[in-house]
C-alpha cells in the first residue's frame, strides 16, 4: 500500500488510514533517510493510539515506553541510530521487547536487521524531490 502526505496538515488523515491497515503484527520498522519524517509520523501515530505524552525520538535513551490512555496498551519507540553494534541492542533486551506482544515502532531498523522478527512490517518513508511530499509505503 502507498500513502502520500502532501503537507503536514494531511499527516493526521494519512496516519489514520495507516492505523486502519494495522493488523495483529506488532513490530513496525520505519525506514527512510535522515529528515524523511519517521519521528513525525511515529509521534502522530502514538497520539492517535492514545498516547498523551509527546512521543519524541528516543535518540539518547534508545527506547521510550508509552502507555495508551485509551487502551492501556504499551507502545515501545526505538531509535537505533546511535548504536555502534548489534550487541548494544541485545544488552538492552531488544529481543524481549520485540517478543512482548506490545507495539514496537522502530527508527533505523537497519542497525538491528538480524534481530527483527520475520513478520516485521517494513514502512518506507521517502521524500518526493519534486514537491517535498512524503511517500509512505508498506506491505
Amino acid at each position: 500500500m502507498e500513502l502520500k502526505i502532501q503537507n503536514i496538515e494531511q499527516l493526521p488523515e494519512v496516519v489514520g488510514k495507516f492505523i486502519e491497515t494495522m493488523d495483529d503484527r506488532t513490530v513496525y520498522a520505519f525506514r527512510g533517510e535522515m529528515g524523511a519524517g519517521k519521528t513525525t509520523f511515529i509521534t502522530e501515530l502514538c497520539r492517535q493510539l492514545g498516547v498523551d505524552d509527546a512521543a519524541n525520538s528516543p535518540s539518547f535513551s534508545i527506547v521510550n515506553e508509552y502507555r495508551s490512555d485509551t487502551t492501556a496498551e504499551l507502545i515501545y519507540h526505538f531509535d537505533f541510530y546511535r548504536l555502534d553494534n548489534i550487541e548494544e541492542a541485545l544488552e538492552i533486551g531488544t529481543e524481549d521487547y520485540f517478543d512482548s506482544g506490545a507495539l514496537c515502532l522502530i527508527e533505523w531498523p537497519e542497525r538491528v536487521e538480524d534481530l527483527l522478527p520475520g513478520d516485521t512490517v517494513d514502512v518506507y518513508i521517502k521524500v518526493d524531490e519534486n514537491d517535498n511530499s512524503r511517500i509512505i509505503s508498506f506491505e
